[in-house]
């Protein structure tokens, strides 16, 4: 029976990759289908995608499959055709090309069978995800964002908007799509009237957000076709206008995409305007969170004094202080304790006291 998982050490992954001399293309894409047998068409896909060298982090579940991949230039029209023929569905799916891409996004080809493509906590057997608001392309979001009667709604998490969003759209500050869609429900009450758009990275959020709100009763409801990468290209593929200021966060090892020059957010140590995540480098932390170049020196890429001082302990005493602690995905501003707040609030003051002057 074949191998259908990786079984070969992540450094070593990276450093092949890393070595590689052909171009990469990082794509992505979703659709919601129903899919009978998660697995089985899993492996199915494992099995071509494989010979293929594609790297990424493909989910596949009952709703249907969620994606982000490298695909070697050269076996790029061989991975679409695999794609379109793995089920009728899927056929021309719409596939988002990264705009800002060096081809070293991915390592590794992970395929998950899980629950839901997108965790919604929708537990209303009325629900129809495909009941989706109207799609709007780059020209028309353009011509939607200046209307008076219009309102974008941002949803992502807040560390994706916080380095970049359309022009005046709204964020629903929470770090989970589940946490999002009642607080976007209440956030929005007072304007059923109005149209509103919603967009996200790709467009698997946005859609099926769209139909919870269409759901919920309200009447004029759109999403960006495609997210902001597929706006982002198409915007500069026509020479329109970029409403969208700033990075796009990713889930991969860039992190971020550039769509314009503007930075609009700031490091969370400093206050200077800086837009680059990275993850703490104490292996016993690794918090997600905006470091610019001066403090990546002063702090040795660690997000705090403490994490300095662990950082720099033997591996025997590290692994002894990790033993047991709770080390899950962590994000600047959920974790509200720690010291990095401090940094922000101070630099926050210093601001707030110099605009005032």
């Amino acid at each position: 029976m074949p191998v259908l998982h990786n079984r070969i050490s992540n450094e070593e992954l990276k450093a092949r990759m890393l070595a590689e001399t052909e171009p990469r293309t990082t794509v992505s894409f979703y659709k919601y289908f129903h899919i009978n047998e998660p697995q089985a068409f899993r492996d199915a896909l494992y099995k071509q995608f494989e010979p293929l060298k594609v790297f990424g982090r493909i989910y596949i579940a009952h709703e249907g499959i969620n994606a982000q991949a490298s695909v070697p230039e050269s076996q790029f029209e061989a991975f679409k055709e695999t794609l379109f023929n793995a089920a009728p569905e899927l056929n021309g799916v719409r596939l988002n090309i990264a705009v800002d891409d060096d081809g070293k996004s991915f390592w590794v080809l992970r395929m998950k069978v899980r629950n839901q493509i997108v965790a919604d906590g929708i537990d209303d057997p009325n629900f129809n995800p495909a009941n989706v608001g109207k799609y709007l392309k780059a020209d028309e979001v353009n011509q939607m964002i200046d209307d008076p009667e219009t309102v974008f709604v941002d949803m992502r998490n807040h560390y994706e908007y916080e380095v970049g969003h359309f022009q005046d759209a709204i964020e629903v500050p929470s770090d989970t799509f589940r946490e999002q869609l009642p607080m976007a429900l209440d956030m929005l009450k007072d304007n059923k009237d109005k149209n509103i758009v919603m967009y996200c990275t790709g467009g698997i959020r946005c859609e099926k957000a769209s139909a919870y709100m269409l759901h919920n009763g309200f009447r004029n409801v759109f999403h960006v076709e495609g997210g902001i990468i597929e706006y982002a290209r198409k915007a500069k593929e026509q020479n329109l206008p970029l409403k969208f200021i700033g990075k796009n966060f990713v889930f991969d090892e860039r992190l971020g995409e550039r769509i314009t020059e503007d930075v609009i957010a700031h490091c969370h140590q400093c206050g200077k305007a800086c837009d680059v995540h990275t993850n703490c480098k104490n292996d016993g932390c690794h918090l997600l969170f905006i470091q610019c170049e001066d403090c990546a020196v002063k702090h040795d890429g660690c997000c705090s004094e403490a994490c300095v001082t662990e950082h720099h302990l033997p591996e025997e005493e590290q692994r002894a202080l990790r033993a047991g602690r709770e080390n899950g995905i962590k994000i600047f501003n959920k974790s509200k304790d720690h010291p990095l707040r401090k940094h922000r609030e101070d630099w926050r003051k210093e601001r707030d006291a110099a605009d005032n002057l």
